[in-house]
């Protein structure tokens, strides 16, 4: 059964004849999350960098509204989608660890190429500004990505290998590149990195942006959003590291903004879309699902 929209109530009973007799369907009467945001007292929270990772469908309903497919197997704990011109996909498959790499996001075209992974407590709101840089086409000028920060208050610094790193102000979260002359790895990584007490350092969440730069630009610029986002008491990887404040938005709110984003998804693909390519789509492994909220396009 698919789940139900973001802010929607979980489906009512449905009754079916079969074999003679009515027989209940309906989802099993169990707490799970897929109910919010509506069983849930949410707090205001932030630096939003160290919030954790909210809900996921705040990305994989937006990619459905904009046309994305789903190949997922509905046996296994994950989610496959793959972009209508068959040139972007993307993986969540959530790990034993949070530092593990729950997305996968990957690009193979004749003008791109590059792979892009994202740890469990990347902020949704936060991937989304990379994912939603998906929906649109490249820029003309290519950005560039220091400025975001540096005009957020992070510092920059580039050594006399011609690496770079800029970070927060709070000495927690981190943007670099490496020298692509002098590194194998050549594109943007940030991270969110504490002291272990053991002279190393803890990950709380780490991604490795590929080597696109309107979409590092993208998620710096999500990155640095100085708006709190909306997570329940104590649901965040270190509760003493953020600030929680009651009150503000709750679930008919959430609600409206998510209903509202996945209007402002469905809006771009319909604007940018693309020419498909000749390729031949990926074979599902299971019949896509239906979108979770508003019509089938």
């Amino acid at each position: 059964m698919a789940l139900p929209a973001l802010g929607g109530p979980p489906p009512g009973p449905r009754h079916r004849h079969h074999a003679g007799s009515d027989v209940l369907s309906q989802r099993p009467f169990i707490h799970t999350r897929a109910d919010e945001p509506h069983n849930q007292i949410w707090f205001e929270t932030s630096p939003r960098h160290l919030a954790g990772r909210g809900d996921p469908r705040h990305i994989t309903q937006a990619l459905r509204a904009a046309g994305w497919s789903n190949h997922s197997d509905p046996d296994y704990p994950h989610v496959i989608l793959a972009s209508p011109d068959q040139r972007y996909a993307l993986a969540l498959e959530p790990e034993n660890e949070s530092y593990s790499k729950w997305w996968r996001i990957s690009c193979t075209s004749d003008t791109e190429n590059w792979y892009a992974e994202f740890g469990g407590n990347t902020p949704v709101e936060i991937l989304a500004g990379f994912t939603d840089a998906l929906l649109a086409p490249a820029p003309q000028t290519v950005p560039d990505v220091w400025p975001v920060l540096t005009a957020a208050g992070w510092s920059y610094v580039q050594d006399e290998r011609g690496h770079e790193l800029a970070e927060h102000p709070d000495g927690i979260m981190q943007f670099r590149r490496w020298n692509r002359t002098t590194s194998w790895n050549t594109g943007w990584i940030a991270c969110a990195l504490l002291p272990d007490g053991l002279g190393g350092q803890e990950s709380v969440w780490e991604a490795h942006l590929g080597n696109a730069p309107h979409l590092a630009a993208a998620f710096a610029t999500a990155l640095v959003d100085p708006a709190p986002v909306a997570r329940a008491e104590f649901d965040v990887p270190h509760s003493s590291l953020v600030t929680q404040k009651p009150g503000g938005r709750q679930g008919n709110d959430l609600a409206k903004e998510h209903a509202a984003r996945l209007a402002q998804a469905r809006a771009t693909a319909v604007r940018n879309r693309r020419t498909p390519l000749t390729t031949q789509p990926v074979p599902s492994s299971a019949p896509a699902a239906p979108l979770a909220a508003g019509p089938r396009r």
